[in-house]
């Protein structure tokens, strides 16, 4: 046996693959090793993230609990149609992104290419939706401390009946229990709601701005190595991508229930 040989089967490196070679990093042994640096970085990120998420989930939950009433009528207020049309395409964008990460290990680049192409297309059309929905809480003065107004929650819980003005000036809330609250209160306690929801949609559409940018990088790597006619290219990268973006639907899916479907 060669030293060449000696030193590859002691690395783990597949004689059948020479291409491995280039795609191993040089501050690691084998690609087994290299492969599993990619998921515990990865998985390190995802937990990070759920620690911090989960942190405001529960505050919502908390804040909900406490003023139930007027988050009610204020989350009436966001258009679940759009919010159950951005969740099919999330969950269509999950599909070819799953297709993307199975061309990327059989290094199919064209195809891999097609999946990833499709997958920009429908993190684009949640995107543009978002767009439209919060240019529509900008035109009627929801957003929280951007001269928020409570006015079209008022005027909607009144014609719902279930938001009744009083002769001092107060509301009362006709819903399970009847409960009288002060227009400041309304106010404040509607705008928290809003502000949850601005926060959590916020940070989850930058995840996706993010991931569409990860995305496009991926394409460009996969049309050089599709050039190339590369035999081996490394798919870790795609994996790892596909497995941000699994987890950014996985929050969504949280998200549209809790702000847009309870209590409606």
């Amino acid at each position: 046996m060669s030293v060449k040989e000696a030193e590859v089967l002691e690395h783990g490196t597949s004689l059948a693959h020479p291409a491995h070679e280039e795609i191993l990093g040089e501050q690691f042994e084998t690609l087994e090793q290299q492969n599993n640096a990619y998921l515990i970085g990865m998985w390190a990120f995802i937990v990070q993230e759920v620690l911090f998420l989960g942190a405001i989930f529960a505050a919502y939950g908390i804040y909900r609990l406490k003023y139930l009433h007027e988050f009610t009528l204020a989350h009436k207020e966001l258009d679940w149609v759009v919010g159950g049309i951005n969740t099919l395409v999330l969950l269509a964008s999950s599909y070819t992104m799953a297709r993307a990460v199975r061309a990327a290990m059989q290094n199919k680049h064209g195809r891999q290419i097609l999946y990833l192409g499709f997958t920009l297309f429908f993190a684009g059309i949640f995107m543009f939706n978002k767009y439209i929905e919060y240019s529509k809480k900008y035109e009627h003065h929801l957003i929280p401390g951007w001269g928020y107004d409570a006015h079209a929650i008022v005027e909607h819980g009144e014609k719902k009946k279930i938001l009744e003005p009083l002769p001092d000036g107060n509301y009362k809330i006709k819903l399970e229990t009847e409960k009288t609250v002060t227009p400041e209160e309304f106010k404040q306690r509607t705008q928290l709601f809003l502000g949850f929801y601005f926060i959590l949609t916020g940070l989850h559409g930058l995840h996706v701005l993010v991931g569409m940018i990860a995305i496009g990088v991926l394409m460009v790597r996969a049309y050089i190595d599709y050039k190339k006619r590369k035999p081996v290219a490394d798919y870790m990268p795609v994996e790892m991508v596909g497995l941000y973006w699994h987890f950014v639907d996985i929050v969504w899916i949280f998200i549209y229930p809790l702000l847009y479907l309870i209590g409606r």
